[in-house]
């Protein structure tokens, strides 16, 4: 197989022993292929235009540009190179910034060697590979907000209905009549349901409920 049709990646990686380790480990693979190495953030992107990779394996932790802003920079000016992240920090908020700037998976650097393959195997394949310590974290965080805001509105499931009504631009008439009842009971609700968000409008309190729809 030659260097053209394997998985071209790139390692940038601070740390001179890991990166020469990770170097030799994807070297081994007959369908990947190590087209360059990096000791720091600027390097990579000074040379990012005049280089071509299929994967970028990417060290958070370096001096100067971090790899969540090389990772932002560096994904727009390629949407189809994939990024992947090897850290070792298992922080939710680095988690997610570097998913937010263009990360694709998100490994620790004691990922062993077959794992290390794999998920780059995975990437390629359309994957989101994460060490397992990392998806977690990320389950763990979703759920605690998704609690988090549950408990913050706490609507009864009446009230849910009411403020789906009002999010679909019906008038309080129209809402009753769905609800079957009468447009009095509808604005005793509406005064406890925005009681309850800490609202004073209907904007205010679909928003509330529906932050991504508003």
């Amino acid at each position: 197989m030659s260097a053209s049709e394997r998985v071209r990646v790139i390692i940038v990686e601070d740390d001179a022993e890991i990166r020469e380790l990770t170097r030799l480990i994807l070297q081994k693979e007959p369908d990947l292929f190590v087209a360059k190495s990096y000791a720091n953030g600027e390097d990579f992107l000074k040379e990012w235009p005049a280089v071509e990779a299929d994967v970028v394996l990417m060290d958070i932790g370096m001096p100067g540009r971090n790899g969540i802003e090389c990772v932002a920079e560096a994904k727009p000016k390629r949407a189809a190179t994939l990024f992947m992240i090897t850290t070792v920090f298992e922080n939710p908020a680095y988690i997610f910034q570097a998913l937010c700037a263009g990360a694709s998976g998100y490994l620790l650097k004691n990922t062993g060697a077959k794992q290390l393959v794999e998920a780059i195997h995975q990437l390629i394949e359309g994957g989101s590979p994460m060490s397992p310590a990392i998806a977690r974290l990320v389950v763990d965080s979703f759920q605690s907000q998704t609690r988090a805001r549950i408990a913050d509105h706490d609507l009864t499931p009446r009230e849910r209905e009411l403020v789906d009504g009002l999010a679909q631009g019906l008038m309080y008439k129209e809402i009753a009549e769905r609800l079957g009842c009468t447009t009095g009971t509808i604005k005793v609700h509406v005064r406890n349901i925005y009681e309850k968000l800490q609202v004073n409008s209907r904007h205010e309190a679909v928003k509330k409920v529906y932050p991504g729809g508003a």
